[in-house]
C-alpha cells in the first residue's frame, strides 16, 4: 500500500461494491464475513472486512450497529496520471456505469485530459492524464 487506502462502510452492500471496484480496477479481492470473524453484531453473511488490492486499493465493510454509512462530501478520489491514458479512459467509463458523469473526460485548454464521475456507491472520482487521447 503506497498511499492511504479508503476504508468504506456500506449499508449492507459491501460485497457488491467491492466486486464492482474489482470489476473496474482489477486486482485481488478478499471478503471476510461477520460469521468468519465470529461477530454477532450484524448478519452472519455481511462483510466484516473486505480488501481489494491491485492498481487501486480499497477496503470496505458492511455497517455494524449504529455506524454511519459511507458519505463523502467535498472530496474526490484522484486517479490523475495513475495509469496509461487508455486504462484511465476505461476506468472512467466503468465507474460511470449506474453512476453520474459530473464532468466528461475531455481534453482541457492546458493540454491535460480529465473528468469527474460519481459512481453508483456515492464516491466521486477525478480521472485524468497528460497528453493525447487514449491508445493501447
Amino acid at each position: 500500500m503506497p498511499a492511504p487506502v479508503p476504508y468504506l462502510h456500506f449499508p449492507g452492500v459491501a460485497a457488491d461494491a467491492l466486486r464492482f471496484y474489482q470489476g473496474v480496477f482489477g486486482g485481488e479481492l478478499t471478503l471476510h464475513t461477520f460469521a468468519d470473524f465470529g461477530r454477532n453484531d450484524g448478519p452472519a453473511g455481511a462483510i466484516a472486512h473486505g480488501i481489494l488490492t491491485g492498481p487501486v486499493d480499497i477496503f470496505g465493510a458492511d455497517l455494524a450497529g449504529e455506524a454511519p454509512p459511507v458519505r463523502v462530501d467535498g472530496m474526490m478520489l484522484s486517479l490523475l496520471g495513475f495509469a496509461a491514458p487508455y486504462v484511465l479512459d476505461g476506468w472512467f467509463s466503468a465507474l460511470s456505469a449506474g453512476g453520474e458523469v459530473i464532468d466528461s473526460l475531455q481534453q482541457r485548454p492546458w493540454g491535460a485530459s480529465d473528468g469527474t464521475v460519481r459512481d453508483r456507491f456515492g464516491l466521486t472520482w477525478l480521472v485524468g492524464y497528460e497528453g493525447d487521447a487514449p491508445s493501447e
